[in-house]
């Protein structure tokens, strides 16, 4: 069985006809070719999936797309900033860092631990305090997301050195 789906992905809204069994990642991946949110476990148990929904980290291999209708989803693609120029993209501050760091091996594991500290960075950018968030709190954020190459701590040294860039351009405000 078919449906149409109307789902709002990184600011765009995209119809989609679509098996009504298949979860968002497969959604993502097959049939919006949104190919940047990785196909892990499909237990919901390594993160690989995770998308921004309304801001917050959710598994993409355990929801359904029509429970999303309607709502704000972010992949890794929408990640990128529009930079002066149309058709350039500034990378966020945190691929930078990531980049920076050496914070990747292998990648795969990249765009949920990405999109994880996003929705943690945001979070703190909307508190009273504004402040970086501390290294266990970065832990917190990125519990979920397993990665088998780096060991973490570049991981965490990229999550922070953003999170300082993040609140200074927003004490600067």
């Amino acid at each position: 069985m078919k449906q149409l789906l109307t789902l709002k992905i990184n600011g765009e809204s995209h119809e989609v006809w679509t098996s009504t069994h298949k979860t968002l990642l497969e959604v993502l991946r097959e049939d919006l070719r949104l190919t940047g949110t990785k196909h892990g476990c499909e237990l919901g148990e390594c993160g690989a999936c995770t998308v921004l929904i309304e801001d917050e980290p959710v598994l993409a291999c355990l929801i359904l797309p029509v429970e999303v209708q309607g709502q704000d989803i972010q992949t890794i693609e929408g990640l990128a900033e529009s930079a002066s120029s149309a058709a350039e993209l500034k990378p966020h501050p945190l691929q930078t860092a990531f980049a920076e760091q050496g914070a990747s091996q292998c990648g795969y594991c990249s765009p949920g631990m990405l999109m994880s500290a996003k929705a943690l960075l945001d979070k703190n950018s909307k508190s009273n305090l504004k402040t970086a968030p501390d290294r266990q709190e970065i832990r917190a954020a990125l519990s979920g997301n397993l990665c088998r190459c780096t060991g973490y701590s570049k991981i965490i040294d990229a999550v922070e050195q953003a999170s300082q860039h993040e609140s200074g351009s927003i004490n600067k405000s």
